[in-house]
């Protein structure tokens, strides 16, 4: 499942660079979880760092997106196959 983030988030900018997935951003007023990124830290932790490391434990699991851990652990093989093949320069060809 998913994470998300309530509104008793103080924009306190200590989750954000924790989400190895780059799922938390900035929302009109505070801080959201895309969950089309958010694996729970399945695959890189046993436990969400955001979770971890939130003062006001505002972060619960969004039961609008229900996944086992084997669909978080395919959604982490996905985003990890992304970022790799946007790190690989495209070649261009010459003519």
């Amino acid at each position: 499942m998913a994470l998300k983030i309530t509104d008793e988030c103080i924009n306190c900018d200590v989750c954000e660079p924790e989400c190895p997935n780059q799922a938390i951003s900035m929302g009109p007023e505070i801080y959201v979880i895309d969950p089309a990124r958010c694996t729970e830290c399945v695959g890189h932790f046993g436990e969400p760092q955001c979770v971890q490391v939130c003062p006001v434990e505002c972060i619960p699991k969004d039961e609008a997106h229900p996944e086992t851990e084997s669909q978080l652990m395919d959604k982490y093989h996905r985003l990890q196959a992304d970022a790799q093949a946007q790190a690989i320069p495209k070649r261009t060809e010459q003519t």
